[in-house]
């Protein structure tokens, strides 16, 4: 298991699909690329943002729930990549002992960013899916995906949450 922390959510070109990144403490500083919905992507900018929106979105509700209960997300983990698609677990302590949950990770990272909850990777899914960057993107390229970035929040509706 290699502890993770998590980057920011950034929009892959010419896709423009919406990836969470995450990159490991210590160790290489490998890079594990998610890709994710656009709705998980506006959970996890608006709580890196610290952004209160007007009625709780759901992992915000969650994060609520759980602290009722009096239920404590410990650790958020990516547990496995199987045929292009990621797995990962949230590992809940509660009075009654610990619970491990299965999650998508998209939704694993989301509640971890509201609850500063740490977040690792299993080795095998950064054997097969993290990378090491080479060099830090130029000035340039940073902003164009800032931009794109905000383009895409631009574009979001609340009706996309709907369900």
């Amino acid at each position: 298991m290699a502890e993770m922390e998590l980057v920011g959510v950034r929009v892959e070109m010419p896709s423009s699909s919406p990836i969470a990144l995450l990159r490991e403490v210590g160790g290489s500083g490998r890079v594990l690329p998610i890709f994710i919905g656009a709705p998980e992507a506006t959970a996890i900018a608006f709580a890196l943002e610290e952004v209160i929106t007007p009625r709780p979105m759901t992992h915000d509700l969650l994060r609520e729930i759980l602290d009722d209960l009096g239920v404590s997300l410990e650790k958020v983990t990516v547990t496995e990549l199987t045929d292009g698609v990621f797995y990962a677990e949230l590992e809940l302590h509660g009075r009654d002992g610990v619970h491990t949950i299965s999650s998508r990770p998209s939704d694993a990272i989301a509640l971890a960013a509201r609850t500063g909850s740490p977040i690792f990777a299993s080795e095998e899914v950064l054997s097969e899916a993290g990378y090491i960057e080479q060099a830090e993107p130029e000035e340039a390229e940073e902003a164009e995906v800032v931009e794109q970035f905000k383009d895409f929040l631009d574009s979001v509706n609340p009706e996309d949450f709907a369900s």
